[in-house]
C-alpha cells in the first residue's frame, strides 16, 4: 500500500466560490474558475490548468518551463487577431464606471446607479472588448475600495480564462499612493492604500534606499488589488522647471534621477522568498513600465506634449544624451535579478531636431531612430514598448486634449498603427478597438509579405506575454478578499509611508529659530482662497475659501485662531504660481498666435527676455511656424497666496510668519521670501507630517531637489534640457536656494547624501 500510495498524484485541491485552488507539492499554486470550462491535466503526477481546452499539455501551459519558452510556444498558436487584441492597452476604467473623467459605462444596458449590478461587476464596454477585441492589458482608475478590487479581479480573470487560448489580465495602474492632505495619520492604523509623497518628494529624501522600500510596499499592494503592471515610474529628467508634469519626476539631477529610477524598479520588479517563481520574478513582482523615453522633461518653454502646442522637446544646450540616463544606466541597469525595466514608454513629443538617421520629425513613438535604432539597438533593450495614450487619434486642436498623432496627422489611424509597429512599438495605449492593429498587418503583408509581418507580430507576442507569464498570472490570477483587504493598507505600510513624508520636507528659512514652535502656541491661521481650477481632463473646480490645513489635527500640535492680535505666530499655506499651460485661444481670437508665458512667479509677468522666435513650431492647424510669446504678459490664478502672505505679514506687527510652500514646480520666491520668517518646503504629503515638524515632533531632513529660481529672467534664459542652468534665489541670510540646499535645526545640512549629489550638481552647473 506504501508503494501505491508512492504513485499517486502530488496535488490537492480546495474550491472557495468558483475559484478552485489546486496545490502541486514541491511545485507551482495553481487556481482557476471552475465556471471557465477549464479542466486540470495530470502529468507526472502534478497538477496543470489546460487553458486551451485540447486535453494536451502544451508548453505554455507548463509552469516548469521558464518564462522564454511558455511565452514563445503560445505566441506561436495565436492568431493575428489574437494578437492585435494582446497589443492593444485599455482606456481608462474606473471601477465601477459610474462616470467621472473617466466616462461612464452601461450594466446591462443601464446606467449603473439603475443596474442594480454590483461594483465589482463588468461593464458592458468591459465586456465587449475583453470578448470581441481580445484586450488583455486593462488600465485601471479609481476603485470603490480594495474589496470591490479584488472581486471584479477574479470577475475577469474568470471571464477571459474560458475564451480561447485562456490568457488572463494583466491589469495595471498610474501611480496610486498619493497623499490625502487632510487625513490624519494614527500609528497601528490601516487604510484604503499606503500613502507617500510625490516623485519629486521622494527624490527630495535623496535616499534611494527609502525609494526602494516603497517600491517594495507599493508591489505587494498593487498585487493585492489585481495591478501586476505600474505605468511608472516617471523618470524624465525635469530640466524644464515649467513643466506641469514636474512634481510626477525624480528632478532635474541626472544621478539622483538615474539611482532613484534604478530603486524604484528594482522594489517593484522583485519578489522576495517564498513568492518567485522566475528567478526574481513572481507573485510579488509588478512589471514596471519605465517613462518616458526618451524623456520629455524639455518641452519648449515648458508647454507639455499632450497637447500640439507642446509637442517639441528641445535640446538647445545640447544635452539629450544626458535625458538618457535614467533609463540606460538606471531602470535598465538593476541590481536586482529581474534586469530592466519590462516595458517602456515613448513620450508624445517630437525630440527637435534629435533624428540623425532619417531626418523625421514624428512623435517618439513613432520614430524609427529613437526605439528601432537607439532603444532597440544602440541600448539592447527587448522589453515591451507601449505607446503613451491617444497617439493613434485623429485631433481637433492643437489645444485638444485625447489625441496625439504629432508628426503623423495626415495618415490613417491603420497607417498610424503600421508606422509604429514599423519603428519597434509593441502596444497601443489607450486602445480598445484591434481593427486598426489587423488592417496594420494587412499593409505589412501587401509591402513585406506574410512571413514577415508574422514574425514582426510574434516578436511583440512573446514580449507581452513574457510579462504576464513571469507574474504568475497564467497559473493563478486570483485573489483572496480577505487577504487582499488585510494587505492593502496595513498599518506598517501606512507608517512607512507617513515617515518618508516626514524625510521629504524641506526647511530652507528659518530665522531666529523661530521654529520649532512651542507646544500649545496660539499660531493665526486664515483661510485659503482657492481659485477656479480645471483637471487634467477639464474638469472645473469652482473657486472655495477652504482652511489652509486641517485644524482638528493642528490643534494637538498648537492651538489654532483666527485672531491675528491675540497669535504669537502666524501660518499661510500657498501652492506653486498657476498661470496655465502656455496657450490661450482667446489670443488667437485677438489676433495673436495663441502661446503665453508660463509664469514661475505670483505677480503679473511680462516676458521680455523670452526667445525672440521659437526654437520649434509648426501645426497642421497653424500657418505659422514661430510660437515666440516675447512681450505677452501672464497673470497667476492663484496672485491671491502672494496676498496672504503679504496680508499675515501686516497683521502679525513684527511677530513670527511661517510660510508653508506646496510645490510642484520650481517657484520664484523672492515676491514672499522677505516676509516670511520661516519657509517649509511640502511635496504631496498630509497636513499631519508637516505639523510634526513645524511643532518639533520631527526634525527636518530633506534637501531640495530642484533650483529656486531667482526671477524670470533666469528661467526664461535657461536651456530647456540642462539641469543646474538657473541662478537661484539667495535669502537675507546668504542662503542659495539650490539644488541639495536644506536646513535642520543646527543649520545648513552636510552630510553624505550633499557630498554624493550636491557637489555633482555643483560640478554639472559649471559645465553648462
Amino acid at each position: 500500500m506504501g508503494a501505491l500510495a508512492g504513485c499517486g498524484q502530488k496535488w490537492s485541491a480546495t474550491e472557495s466560490g468558483i475559484i478552485r485552488t489546486v496545490t502541486n507539492r514541491g511545485g507551482q499554486t495553481l487556481a482557476y474558475a471552475t465556471t471557465s470550462g477549464v479542466e486540470l491535466l495530470t502529468v507526472d503526477r502534478l497538477a496543470f490548468k489546460d487553458l486551451n481546452r485540447n486535453g494536451t499539455l502544451d508548453p505554455y501551459e507548463d509552469w516548469r518551463r521558464s518564462s522564454e519558452d511558455r511565452a514563445t510556444d503560445l505566441a506561436s498558436k495565436m492568431t493575428v487577431e489574437q494578437i492585435a487584441g494582446l497589443m492593444l492597452y485599455s482606456s481608462h476604467q474606473a471601477i465601477p464606471a459610474a462616470g467621472g473623467p473617466f466616462g461612464r459605462s452601461t450594466y446591462d444596458g443601464k446606467p449603473f446607479a439603475e443596474s442594480g449590478a454590483n461594483a465589482w461587476n463588468l461593464s458592458d464596454d468591459q465586456q465587449d472588448f475583453l470578448a470581441n477585441d481580445g484586450v488583455r492589458h486593462v488600465l485601471i482608475t479609481t476603485v470603490e475600495s480594495p474589496q470591490v478590487a479584488a472581486r471584479w479581479n477574479n470577475n475577469v480573470q474568470a471571464l477571459v480564462e474560458g475564451i480561447g487560448l485562456g490568457i488572463p489580465t494583466n491589469n495595471s495602474s498610474d501611480p496610486r499612493h498619493r497623499t490625502r492632505a487632510e487625513t490624519e495619520f494614527n500609528a497601528g492604523s490601516g487604510g484604503q492604500i499606503s500613502m507617500w509623497p510625490d516623485s519629486i518628494g521622494l527624490a527630495a529624501t535623496f535616499d534611494p534606499d527609502l525609494v526602494h522600500q516603497f517600491g517594495g510596499i507599493a508591489s505587494k499592494e498593487y498585487r493585492a488589488l489585481g495591478i501586476a503592471t505600474a505605468l511608472s515610474p516617471q523618470i524624465d529628467l525635469a530640466t524644464e522647471p515649467r513643466w506641469f508634469r514636474f512634481s510626477g519626476t525624480f528632478g532635474e539631477d541626472p544621478d539622483l534621477a538615474t539611482d532613484m529610477a534604478r530603486a524604484y524598479v528594482d522594489g517593484f520588479q522583485s519578489s522576495g522568498e517564498g513568492a518567485a517563481i522566475d528567478g526574481s520574478w513572481g507573485y510579488q513582482s509588478v512589471n514596471a513600465m519605465a517613462k518616458h523615453w526618451p524623456g520629455g522633461g524639455s518641452g519648449e518653454a515648458g508647454r507639455d506634449a499632450h497637447f500640439g502646442f507642446g509637442k517639441y522637446a528641445v535640446y538647445p544646450g545640447g544635452n539629450f544624451d544626458l535625458h538618457l540616463l535614467p533609463f540606460t544606466n538606471g531602470a535598465f541597469k538593476l541590481t536586482g535579478g529581474t534586469g530592466a525595466a519590462s516595458a517602456v514608454m515613448p513620450y508624445y513629443t517630437i525630440s527637435h531636431g534629435q533624428d540623425g538617421a532619417y531626418g523625421e520629425s514624428v512623435g517618439n513613438a513613432y520614430s524609427k531612430y529613437m526605439i528601432a535604432d537607439l532603444l532597440r539597438g544602440k541600448y539592447g533593450y527587448d522589453g515591451v514598448v507601449c505607446t503613451d495614450w491617444g497617439v493613434t487619434r485623429d485631433y481637433a486642436g492643437v489645444d485638444s486634449f485625447g489625441a496625439s498623432p504629432w508628426g503623423v496627422e495626415g495618415l490613417t489611424e491603420a497607417e498610424r498603427h503600421y508606422k509604429a509597429l514599423l519603428a519597434g512599438v509593441d502596444q497601443f495605449g489607450g486602445n480598445n478597438d484591434s481593427g486598426p492593429v489587423v488592417e496594420a498587418y494587412e499593409m505589412g503583408v501587401q509591402e513585406h509579405g506574410e512571413e514577415f509581418m508574422r514574425a514582426r507580430f510574434e516578436a511583440s507576442a512573446v514580449r507581452l506575454l513574457r510579462n504576464i507569464v513571469r507574474t504568475g498570472l497564467f497559473d493563478n490570477p486570483y485573489l483572496d478578499v480577505e487577504e487582499t483587504v488585510a494587505t492593502v493598507g496595513k498599518p506598517e505600510y501606512m507608517a512607512a509611508g507617513y515617515e518618508a513624508q516626514i524625510k521629504s520636507l524641506v526647511l530652507v528659512k528659518n530665522q531666529a529659530g523661530v521654529l520649532p514652535l512651542k507646544q500649545g502656541a496660539r499660531v493665526y491661521v486664515p483661510q485659503r482662497y482657492v481659485p477656479e481650477s480645471r483637471s487634467f481632463f477639464g474638469r472645473v473646480t469652482p473657486a472655495r475659501h477652504r482652511d489652509a490645513i486641517n485644524l482638528a489635527i493642528a490643534g494637538k500640535f498648537f492651538t489654532p485662531t483666527d485672531d491675528a492680535d491675540e497669535a504669537e505666530a502666524g501660518l499661510v499655506v500657498i501652492t506653486s504660481p498657476e498661470s496655465g499651460r502656455g496657450y490661450d485661444r482667446s489670443d488667437v481670437a485677438a489676433g495673436g498666435n495663441g502661446y503665453l508665458p508660463i509664469s514661475l512667479q505670483y505677480g503679473a509677468y511680462t516676458a521680455a527676455h523670452a526667445r525672440a522666435a521659437s526654437l520649434a513650431g509648426g501645426d497642421p492647424l497653424e500657418s505659422f511656424s514661430n510660437r515666440s510669446y516675447r512681450g505677452k504678459s501672464a497673470t497667476t490664478s492663484n496672485v491671491t497666496d502672494l496676498q496672504a502672505v503679504l496680508d499675515v505679514r501686516k497683521r502679525m506687527h513684527g511677530k513670527p510668519v511661517i510660510v508653508v510652500l506646496k510645490l510642484s514646480n520650481p517657484t520664484v520666491v523672492s515676491e514672499f521670501e522677505p516676509s516670511a520668517d520661516a519657509i517649509l518646503v511640502s511635496f504631496g504629503v498630509q497636513d499631519q507630517a508637516i505639523l510634526e515638524v513645524l511643532s518639533g515632533k520631527a526634525e527636518p531632513s530633506g534637501l531640495l531637489p530642484v533650483q529656486m529660481p531667482a526671477d524670470m529672467k533666469t528661467v526664461e534664459e535657461q536651456a530647456e534640457d540642462a539641469p543646474h542652468d538657473m541662478r537661484p534665489h539667495v535669502d537675507a541670510a546668504g542662503n542659495a536656494y539650490d539644488f541639495g540646499f536644506g536646513l535642520n535645526w543646527d543649520g545648513v545640512i552636510h552630510d553624505e547624501r550633499t557630498r554624493t549629489y550636491g557637489n555633482r550638481g555643483r560640478e554639472m552647473a559649471s559645465t553648462n
